[in-house]
């Protein structure tokens, strides 16, 4: 099941409270992931939800997942970390890499909402 940690929602609550809404309710964050030249691209945004969407609670962050990327975000967690001293980033880690196991390494995502990811982004 894909996750959050309370990192990454601490971030995405504070960028969702930036984000133009016309719903007073906390817009819902879509994450996407696809394969490309061998490798996993992701990417996330605020949207609505569609029909044919898992639809994911965690960390008081609802994430939405269309049905072409259910099976690559299924053992994902999506995390903020500090990558160097003061560049802090969203990555998505899988299996053996989620927070709490060993070894492993992680990918970048394009960002929330558009904003890049990092403090100077608009996400911190």
């Amino acid at each position: 099941m894909f996750t959050l940690t309370p990192a990454a929602a601490q971030q995405i609550i504070a960028a969702a409270a930036a984000y133009p809404n016309d719903d007073e309710d906390m817009p819902c964050l879509r994450v996407a992931a696809k394969i490309e030249d061998g490798d996993i691209v992701y990417g996330m945004g605020f949207d609505e939800e569609r029909e044919q969407d898992t639809v994911v609670e965690s960390c008081g962050v609802t994430v939405l997942i269309s049905p072409l990327s259910r099976d690559l975000l299924a053992d994902a967690t999506l995390d903020f970390v500090e990558l160097r001293p003061g560049e802090f980033q969203f990555v998505f880690l899988h299996g053996e890499t989620a927070p709490g196991a060993e070894g492993g390494c992680a990918s970048r995502s394009s960002g929330c909402g558009g904003c890049g990811g990092g403090t100077a982004g608009g996400c911190g």
